[in-house]
């Protein structure tokens, strides 16, 4: 691996060992939310990318999405919704549901957002050579697909 040396050690302790890194991984999500401006919580972040990425939903699927219960989602859209970036349409399919769809400020949002955790990690990562940054990349998407689509288990 680049830049990192790497101990044998048993499999039990090599896994106690990535459990507390995997648990330390909560100071850099800390981290990422304090780059966000004031008036956009990760909540709020989080359904606005879901809405970019996989396109109009229900508030149902953003909760399962995000895997959190509807109270929770709920909450976050409704701030999202106070500031214009997303709006309540009505649902072709049944017109007693709401479709949410991200309006052109969310949109900008988002690319603000976007830009400030680019340049977080940035500052943060100045001293990663490209290779462990594409590494560590690499790895990631590695550990969240072995886990697999674990949002439907959580509730």
């Amino acid at each position: 691996m680049h830049g990192v040396a790497v101990d044998k050690v048993d499999k039990p302790n090599r896994y106690e060992n990535l459990a507390r890194q995997v648990s330390a991984i909560g100071a850099v999500k800390r981290g990422m939310a304090r780059s966000l401006p004031a008036d956009c919580p990760s909540g709020s972040a989080i359904v606005l990318a879901l809405l970019k990425h996989e396109g109009d939903m229900r508030m149902s699927r953003i909760s399962e999405r995000m895997a959190v219960d509807m109270s929770v989602s709920s909450r976050h859209v409704s701030h999202a919704v106070d500031r214009g970036w997303v709006e309540r349409l009505p649902d072709p399919a049944d017109k007693r549901s709401r479709i949410l769809h991200l309006t052109v400020e969310g949109r900008e949002k988002l690319d603000e957002l976007d830009r400030r955790l680019t340049a977080m990690l940035t500052r943060n990562l100045a001293d990663w050579s490209d290779e462990d940054v594409e590494l560590l990349t690499h790895l990631l998407a590695r550990l969240r697909d072995s886990f697999g689509d674990c949002r439907a288990h959580h509730a």
